[in-house]
């Protein structure tokens, strides 16, 4: 039988995995064999295990990214340009660690925000905080906040992210406003976080969409000149495999 007033201190001490491994423990026989230390290791264990399924869990969640993708699974058998030794050290994380950014460039349809997700999915199995963006949306939420008042706590949150996922770069030309807010954004995380974004354009025509050149020019020497870049190619593997899971 469980001790219940035992039972009730673990909720106490929000110990939801020993308390399942505790229940798991007096449904099987056999753990009589086990001494006290063996069992309470399992249990310790069984906590451990459970904590982590939690944060990564809640990671997850705020980190709302658009597909359910992780390194793993990437598909190295799609002739794309996809340079699999540089994606499979990217695995580590250690580009997070060091504040590196990564740029990642190809036609729509060859999995660009495939494997951007897989990257801020493995950041959050590792342990750091990640935020996807498209940025046309971003754009509309910048003035509605500065509207209600949300501006800075919007910006705080973007600045302290470990990974922050910005999708769809260059899709229209900048405007004033926007530059001024992408700058802000940038100027936050350089040097102390990481950042990954996805576009249909070529690297050497970002300072062009951008607009204006002593902002492109910041702006640029804040995301570029730390960061690793994947230039994919190729047909859209929409087309090919009539999936949005494009990877």
């Amino acid at each position: 039988m469980l001790n219940h007033p035992t039972l009730d201190k673990l909720k106490t001490l929000k110990l939801y995995g020993m308390i399942d491994g505790l229940q798991d423990q007096t449904q099987h026989p056999a753990i009589d064999s086990m001494n006290f230390e063996e069992r309470l290791g399992l249990l310790v264990d069984r906590e451990i295990t459970s904590r982590f399924d939690r944060r990564l869990k809640n990671r997850l969640q705020q980190a709302k990214l658009k597909q359910n993708a992780c390194l793993e699974d990437v598909n190295y058998q799609v002739n794309r340009g996809l340079d699999k030794a540089l994606l499979q050290s990217l695995q580590d994380c250690r580009w997070i660690k060091n504040h590196l950014n990564i740029l990642i460039t190809g036609p729509t349809g060859v999995g660009k925000s495939w494997i951007a997700c897989a990257l801020a999915q493995k950041a959050c199995r590792e342990g750091y905080t990640a935020i996807y963006q498209r940025i046309p949306r971003l754009f509309q939420e910048l003035p509605l906040a500065k509207g209600d008042g949300s501006y800075s706590k919007l910006l705080n949150r973007l600045g302290k992210t470990d990974v922050l996922l910005l999708d769809d770069w260059g899709l229209s030309k900048l405007t004033a406003e926007q530059r001024r807010d992408l700058l802000e954004i940038l100027e936050d995380r350089h040097g102390s976080r990481s950042t990954i974004v996805t576009s249909q354009l070529p690297l050497d025509q970002w300072h062009a969409s951008i607009g204006d050149s002593t902002m492109a020019d910041a702006i640029m020497d804040r995301l570029v000149h730390n960061a690793y870049k994947i230039k994919l190619e190729g047909e859209s593997l929409r087309k090919k495999t009539n999936s949005f899971d494009v990877n």
